[in-house]
């Protein structure tokens, strides 16, 4: 029974004696939902001072980038994580996320550069603390109409699954496709490590019903994680509704990050969009404040 079932009991008239403590139940079914945000979204990506911008920015966390192929994936060396954690300890910040964006450029479907990339993901994540780990398949990567590519994909997703699987992992796969589409990779890899990274931009760029898809994937459990993302507007004041957006996911009892990527007006400074998306953000969901 999720929060707004036992609100809408409450309203019928059922008594708290009818369940025991209401309070406690009410409690019991809070979804746990911290606000991150891209460092490169916030100009930072593979620079430790993310930690900083994130905690004067207000952030829980900051979704991590695990590097680029000139750095060779930086956050693989020891030192650099060290660096990281002992940032987020002086500025008493999370990481909210891993990222492998340079699958943008270096895809997965066909690079061995790739393949390694993402086994390696899996040990930095564990490392850091983090659970899921974002598949980035945009520009070069993009799998939309590849069924190549896609084959391919679910061929290398195989392989390193049950590796995620032991770590406690998941791989999260952010892409053009719909959700039955990402359900046909997910069904097709056959493992729970791997799951639907879901931004409401990009689905609504592609004309998806974002809130209709939320539902749908989350009730099977395959939404790992969200991006909170407009383009070329401020959260709110673009064309995903947000409030809508709140409701599929309290519909699917959420829990976990969400974290908020673009959303900068052309011409305007990051840090004070940041400050005003997260506020938006708290407004719509006030359990995160």
């Amino acid at each position: 029974m999720n929060r707004r079932e036992l609100l809408k009991l409450s309203a019928a008239g059922f008594s708290i004696s009818t369940f025991g403590n209401l309070s406690e139940l009410f409690a019991a079914s809070k979804n746990v939902i911290k606000i991150g945000a891209c460092d490169w979204s916030i100009g930072k990506a593979n620079d430790v001072e993310a930690m900083e911008l994130g905690k004067k920015i207000g952030l829980d966390g900051v979704q991590l980038s695990m590097g680029n192929a000139g750095n060779q994936m930086h956050l693989r060396q020891k030192a650099v994580q060290q660096n990281y954690k002992a940032a987020a300890t002086k500025f008493n910040m999370q990481f909210s996320g891993l990222a492998l964006g340079e699958l943008n450029d270096v895809p997965y479907k066909s690079d061995p550069r790739a393949e390694e990339w993402v086994s390696d993901s899996i040990d930095v994540a564990r490392d850091l603390g983090v659970k899921v780990v974002l598949l980035a398949f945009f520009s070069k990567g993009d799998l939309k109409n590849d069924a190549a590519g896609q084959k391919e994909v679910i061929s290398r997703l195989k392989r390193v699954a049950q590796k995620a699987e032991r770590a406690g992992i998941v791989l999260g796969i952010e892409s053009w496709l719909s959700a039955e589409e990402h359900m046909r990779i997910i069904d097709a890899v056959g493992s729970k490590s791997i799951k639907v990274y879901y931004d409401v931009c990009n689905s609504e760029q592609m004309g998806y019903d974002i809130y209709k898809e939320i539902r749908w994937l989350g009730k099977q459990g395959q939404i790992c994680e969200f991006h909170m993302k407009e383009n070329g507007f401020l959260l709110g004041a673009g064309k995903v509704d947000f409030k809508k957006v709140r409701s599929a996911i309290e519909d699917i009892d959420y829990n976990g990050w969400i974290q908020i990527e673009g959303a900068v007006p052309a011409n305007q400074p990051i840090f004070e969009s940041y400050v005003k998306n997260l506020d938006y953000l708290h407004s719509i969901f006030p359990e995160t404040k």
